[in-house]
C-alpha cells in the first residue's frame, strides 16, 4: 500500500527546484440518501489530492509553480513534481516570495491518514428506518442525505516541516414533504460524528413545521420583523467572512474598505456586543491548526504553508479587529497576519433561549428557517440577494399559525449585525447554502425589526 509519507518522500526526492512544500491531503467518506421515505444510494470513497510548491530562485527573486492533482501511484507524483518545476521555471518572480516555513517533525507525522466507513451509520439506522415508518403511516414524505468525513492533512517541505492533521466532519440534512407535495420543510445538523446527531429530533421538528403548514398565508413582498435561527443567520454570516480579505478591503473592493483608501479595521460596524470569531482549538469546532494554501489569492499566499493558525477575533466590542491576510498581504495593508481560520464562531452578550423563545416573545413577524441561492449584489455594502425557501412562517402573538409563500431578499450581513433587536444562544449551527463547503459554525438565532423581502417569489 503507497501511504502519503511514502507520496512526500516520492515528491520531495525527485524535485529539481530549489526548495519545495508537498502537500498531501487523504479523504475517507461514506453517505446515505433517501427519498420517499425509503434508502436510495450509500457509497464509500476515499481520494488522495497532492499539492507541489516548487520555488526556484532565478537570481531576480524566487517564483513558485503550483500544481494539485490526484494521485494514488508514485509516477503519478514524479510526473505531477515534473510538471511543478516547470512551472516555477517558467514563471515571473512571485510577489509574494517569503521564506518557507521551518520546523520539525510533528509527533503524529508517520500516522496513517484517519478512516471511516458505512459503520458510522449504525447508530442512526435503526431511528432513521423507525422515523420512515411513521412518516409512511401518517401521510408524509422524508427525504434526506448523511455524510461522514476524515480528512487527513499532512504537509512536508524541504526545510523539514512536517505537519499532520486530521478533520472529522459530519452532517445530515433532512427535508420533509405532504404526501400531496403542498409543503416543504428542512433541517440540518453537523457535528464531528454522526453519532452526535439525533435523527429523532430532526424528524420531530419537520413534523412540527409541516403541521404549521395547515394554514396558508399569502403576503406581500415588504420589510417584515423576521427571526433568523443560527441556520440562516450562518448563510448570511460566512458569507461575509468569505468576503473579508485585508487587500480586497484595502483596494476598496469590500464594504470592509475605508472610503479613499485602507481598511476599516478600528471601527464600529456592529452593535457593541457583537462577537465573530475563529478558533482552531475551539472544543466542539477544532479546525487545522496551520495554513493550508494550495493556491494563491488576495488572503492566501502558497508560500506561508505550515504558518500556525491562532484563535483571531474578527469582530468584538462590535469593531473590526482583523481582516484575513497572508504575510505578504499584512505587509501591504500594514494589518498583523491574520489567515483565515476553517471554522467561525458569532455571540452576543447576553443573548440566550431558543428560536422558540424568540417566537414566544413576539407580536408578529416572520420565521425564516431557511435560506437559499445567495449571491452579492454590491459589495461595497454587501448587500445580499437570494431566496427563501423550505419553510417561512407567519408569527402571531408568540405562536406560529401558517406558512407563508416564498420571498426574494435583499440584505446585507454587516447591516444586520447593526440592526437585529434580539439575539439568542449560540448553538452549533449548519449553512443551507455553505454547509457543504464550510460545516463548521456556531450563531445565535436573530431578530431582525425590518427584514427586506424584496419581491413574491414562486420557489418551493
Amino acid at each position: 500500500m503507497t501511504t502519503p509519507h511514502d507520496l512526500v518522500d516520492v515528491a520531495l526526492s525527485s524535485t529539481s527546484a530549489d526548495e519545495a512544500v508537498v502537500v498531501v491531503r487523504t479523504s475517507s467518506r461514506t453517505n446515505l440518501r433517501w427519498a420517499n421515505n425509503t434508502l436510495t444510494t450509500n457509497g464509500a470513497m476515499t481520494g488522495t489530492e497532492l499539492t507541489m510548491v516548487s520555488v526556484v530562485d532565478g537570481g531576480s527573486g524566487a517564483a513558485a509553480g503550483v500544481v494539485s492533482r490526484t494521485v494514488s501511484s508514485p509516477a503519478q507524483v514524479r510526473d505531477l513534481v515534473g510538471a511543478a518545476d516547470a512551472a516555477a521555471r517558467a514563471a515571473r518572480p512571485s510577489p509574494d516570495a517569503a521564506e518557507l516555513v521551518r520546523g520539525e517533525s510533528h509527533p503524529g507525522f508517520d500516522d496513517l491518514p484517519g478512516v471511516t466507513s458505512v459503520d458510522a451509520f449504525i447508530e442512526i439506522a435503526e431511528p432513521l428506518g423507525e422515523a420512515f415508518g411513521r412518516y409512511r403511516d401518517d401521510g408524509r414524505l422524508l427525504y434526506g442525505y448523511a455524510e461522514q468525513d476524515v480528512t487527513t492533512t499532512y504537509i512536508a517541505s524541504s526545510t523539514g516541516l512536517r505537519l499532520r492533521h486530521e478533520q472529522p466532519t459530519a452532517s445530515v440534512t433532512m427535508t420533509a414533504k405532504p404526501d400531496d407535495l403542498s409543503d416543504s420543510a428542512w433541517v440540518g445538523h453537523a457535528a464531528e460524528s454522526i453519532a452526535d446527531v439525533s435523527v429523532d429530533a430532526l424528524t420531530e421538528e419537520l413534523v412540527r413545521r409541516l403541521g404549521w403548514g395547515r394554514r396558508r398565508v399569502e403576503l406581500p413582498a415588504g420589510r417584515y420583523e423576521t427571526i433568523l435561527p443560527p441556520a440562516a443567520v450562518a448563510d448570511l454570516t460566512v458569507y461575509g467572512y468569505f468576503t473579508a480579505a485585508a487587500r480586497d478591503a484595502a483596494e476598496g473592493q469590500t464594504v470592509f474598505g475605508r472610503p479613499g483608501g485602507g481598511t476599516r479595521v478600528g471601527e464600529q460596524i456592529a452593535k457593541p456586543g457583537v462577537r465573530l470569531w475563529s478558533d482552531p482549538h475551539q472544543p466542539g469546532l477544532g479546525a487545522t491548526p496551520f495554513v493550508v494554501a494550495t493556491a494563491g489569492s488576495s488572503a492566501a499566499s502558497v508560500f506561508d504553508n505550515g504558518l500556525p493558525l491562532t484563535a483571531t477575533d474578527w469582530i468584538s466590542g462590535g469593531t473590526l479587529r482583523a481582516l484575513g491576510t497572508s504575510r505578504y498581504t499584512a505587509g501591504l495593508t500594514g494589518l498583523p497576519n491574520t489567515p483565515f481560520v476553517d471554522n467561525l464562531s458569532l455571540a452576543v452578550d447576553g443573548g440566550t433561549g431558543s428560536v422558540d423563545d424568540l417566537v414566544a416573545s413576539t407580536g408578529r413577524a416572520l420565521l425564516v428557517t431557511c435560506l437559499w441561492y445567495i449571491r452579492q449584489v454590491d459589495p461595497q455594502t454587501l448587500l445580499l440577494t437570494g431566496l427563501t425557501r423550505d419553510g417561512v412562517y407567519l408569527v402571531e402573538d408568540g405562536t406560529v399559525v401558517g406558512t407563508v409563500n416564498n420571498f426574494r431578499f435583499n440584505e446585507s450581513p454587516v447591516d444586520l449585525l447593526a440592526r437585529f433587536t434580539q439575539a439568542g444562544a449560540s448553538l452549533r449551527s449548519v449553512s443551507r447554502e455553505w454547509g457543504e463547503y464550510f460545516p463548521r459554525t456556531v450563531t445565535p438565532a436573530l431578530r431582525i425589526p425590518d427584514f427586506n423581502m424584496s419581491s413574491v417569489s414562486q420557489a418551493s
